[in-house]
């Protein structure tokens, strides 16, 4: 199948609390994360990038003006932090800060399966092959770490460190609105704690950490937002053994991955 060049790359969906979800729309749900755009009074946060196959501006006309844009990675998997490179100002975890500053198809994970011909359904530009993708370097200007604090004036996220799906996994929390912007750490879906740099003890110790946060509503890395009650379930499920992907080929064959959004 020739497939087209898409005329809109983005959707967007706008939550409350000054909260944009952006997804690419082309690219599969089973893979696709959700780029989290958070609206301040003195600058915004873009919380993960997407696979960076076009600019983010045409979803946020606002990112192209003269106002302060942090773009942050929650980890640096390919699919997280290929739109990286598009800011002038970034931040992630010093345990990600090499692989942003030199990435590949190994280190960010692109090499494993899942960036494959099915993967888009429009291509992103003329010519583009998925056999050409590459993320491109995006070294930080701004390293976070447990217990760091983003002020955006009128909204203040503190950040917690959560190793395990990657060895410097952050997640972002709002304890005036309770909003917890959770990476791969959890969301809604099967969960990879299998991949060469991940922890499954460590996740499983991150997870105990979120069971114990006043949150109000989970904006993972994938798939739907949930609240807390649908957090402790998923968590407990992981911890019992459930919601694990062992490969991509094993899981993309069977039926339609947790969270489907199409």
């Amino acid at each position: 199948m020739c497939l087209k060049v898409a005329s809109r790359w983005y959707q967007t969906e706008k939550f409350t609390d000054g909260v944009t979800l952006i997804r690419e729309a082309h690219v599969a749900p089973w893979l696709r994360c959700n780029i989290w755009h958070i609206r301040g009074r003195d600058r915004d946060l873009v919380i993960d990038t997407g696979m960076g196959l076009r600019p983010l501006a045409e979803a946020l006309p606002g990112l192209a003006e003269a106002r302060p844009a942090l773009g942050i990675v929650t980890h640096s998997h390919f699919d997280h932090s290929g739109g990286l490179h598009q800011f002038d100002h970034r931040a992630g975890h010093a345990k990600e800060a090499a692989i942003m500053a030199a990435p590949d198809a190994q280190n960010t994970v692109a090499d494993i399966g899942y960036v494959r011909a099915e993967t888009f359904s429009a291509l992103p530009y003329e010519g583009f092959r998925h056999t050409d993708f590459a993320v491109k370097p995006a070294p930080l200007t701004q390293l976070l770490d447990e217990g760091d604090v983003l002020d955006l004036g009128d909204r203040v996220f503190k950040v917690f460190h959560l190793p395990g799906h990657s060895p410097g996994s952050i997640a972002l929390f709002e304890a005036q609105t309770g909003l917890l912007f959770s990476g791969d750490v959890v969301y809604d879906g099967d969960l990879i704690d299998n991949l060469y740099h991940s922890d499954p003890a460590q996740l499983a110790a991150s997870m105990a950490r979120l069971k114990e946060l006043p949150v109000s509503v989970i904006h993972g890395g994938h798939f739907q937002s949930f609240d807390h009650a649908r957090m402790i379930e998923i968590i407990d499920e992981y911890l019992a053994g459930g919601r694990r992907i062992t490969d991509a080929d094993s899981w993309l064959s069977g039926d339609t991955p947790n969270g489907d959004l199409a």
